[in-house]
């Protein structure tokens, strides 16, 4: 059994992150991190004629770029695993029908990075595929329109709101080859938390729970503790929901070694930017790690990360019902020699 506790996966061939393409919008390559970004786009609509397109557009990019920079065909690529935050997968979908690759589409809002790198990395140590691409996207027009209200309107953005990034990043999944590259070791499975918040414009305060809940069981089924990582690093939590998430690991007297990375607070800066709790969005843990923290990696400033993309379950269709939102936090151990 490959499984570790309670809900944790140990990989034994350890799959490697053989390499990265990250694609962001204007406002995300003007913030802290613009440089590390392997395309900065300044049409927000990519060309295309509406929201919907253009974050299609922006993951073909991210994918066939990364299929261009590994160097061989697409028929190598044996399976593609991609998700996002638009109505029945609609970006993945329009991204990769023209690539005759095989494709898995999957949801698990914005943890889908986690997700999909974890699946991938499934595959390949089952034996199943050699090259798996695993790719996520997200855009704050679009998201804005489905989950809130369209940017026509006007409406007034409270303070816990977060500015959902436009961006895709895909990852070369691939067996260990002898190359210093980084290699995942574990993924822990989250599970579905509700705390009964109704607030789509309040995400922070929603997902905290589930970031703790994850990274707790994670270090109880491998027997770590926090000073096994040189870093810990969430989703999108953003300025509200890292403080929570503080705030709850205090109350359960744990004392952290270090600051808590979230990639929602490095996405922007919050005062030059007008970004209000920080970012979110598919793209945000995927971006993030993908443009910024793999390439710390490769320079061994960080040997062992441990990253914990959170996704709130909400659809328009459940707000509308005043429904409670769901949330999950899925984490990956990741580690370079």
């Amino acid at each position: 059994m490959k499984k570790v506790g309670k809900s944790t996966f140990k990989f034994e061939s350890c799959p490697i992150i053989s390499d990265c393409f990250t694609i962001v919008g204007k406002k995300e390559g003007e913030g802290p991190l613009g440089i590390f970004f392997d395309m900065v786009i300044e049409d927000e609509y990519a060309g295309q004629k509406s929201w919907e397109l253009a974050e299609g557009k922006i993951l073909n990019i991210a994918i066939s770029k990364l299929i261009q920079k590994s160097g061989f065909p697409p028929d190598e690529v044996d399976l593609i695993l991609s998700g996002d935050l638009l109505n029945q997968l609609t970006s993945s979908h329009f991204a990769t029908r023209d690539l005759d690759i095989p494709f898995i589409g999957l949801y698990g809002a914005c943890s889908t990075f986690a997700l999909s790198v974890g699946l991938a990395c499934v595959f390949v140590d089952g034996g199943f595929a050699k090259n798996v691409i695993a790719a996520t996207s997200s855009h704050f027009c679009s998201a804005e329109k489905q989950f809130r209200y369209p940017l026509e309107l006007g409406c007034q953005r409270p303070p816990t709101a977060q500015w959902t990034v436009t961006g895709a990043a895909s990852f070369l999944i691939k067996p260990e080859d002898g190359t210093q590259k980084p290699k995942i070791t574990h993924i822990t499975v989250g599970k579905i938390l509700d705390y009964g918040i109704k607030d789509p414009n309040n995400m922070g305060a929603c997902m905290a729970p589930a970031a703790f809940d994850t990274i707790t069981t994670h270090l109880e089924d491998t027997k770590r503790d926090f000073t096994y990582y040189d870093i810990i690093v969430t989703g999108d939590l953003g300025y509200v929901g890292r403080k929570l998430l503080e705030e709850l690991f205090k109350k359960e007297g744990k004392t952290l070694p270090f600051e808590l990375f979230d990639c929602g607070i490095l996405m922007f800066d919050q005062k030059t930017q007008d970004t209000g709790a920080g970012a979110s969005g598919c793209a945000a843990s995927a971006c993030v790690f993908g443009g910024y923290f793999y390439k710390l990696m490769l320079q061994k400033t960080f040997k062992r990360i441990l990253i914990v993309p959170t996704g709130a379950l909400l659809s328009s269709s459940t707000v509308q019902l005043g429904e409670s939102i769901p949330v999950i936090a899925h984490a990956l151990s990741i580690e370079i020699e």
